[in-house]
């Protein structure tokens, strides 16, 4: 068993995790984004919730409204950003299955079926 309360400091900081899935918490400061046209995970599924917020996921060419509360899937292999059209930063919890990054949040590579 872990467990910890979840930090939402600026950036993207990997939290808690093991050897099937991964947690991490984003916090996007207004008007950035993270991510881009050629951002995507080739080894894991990406569930996002947002905590507190305004802003919105581009999803392989597709646009969806983030408020608090929203919940996403971004499936492996899916081009995405997540982006902060409000006026607060955008601070996000991030669920990886399997594990998509080290602990220091480096990302890594598709794991072999």
């Amino acid at each position: 068993m872990k467990h910890l309360s979840v930090p939402y400091a600026e950036g993207f900081r990997v939290l808690i995790g093991d050897d099937h899935s991964q947690a991490a918490s984003m916090v996007i400061a207004v008007g950035d984004k993270e991510g881009g046209a050629d951002n995507r995970h080739s080894g894991a599924d990406q569930w996002l919730y947002v905590e507190s917020g305004d802003g919105e996921a581009r999803i392989n060419g597709h646009t969806y409204l983030l408020e608090a509360g929203s919940l996403i899937l971004i499936q492996r292999g899916d081009r995405h950003e997540i982006r902060n059209t409000g006026r607060s930063p955008l601070k996000t919890l991030n669920i990886y299955v399997p594990p998509a990054y080290t602990s220091d949040g480096d990302e890594l590579p598709a794991a072999k079926a």
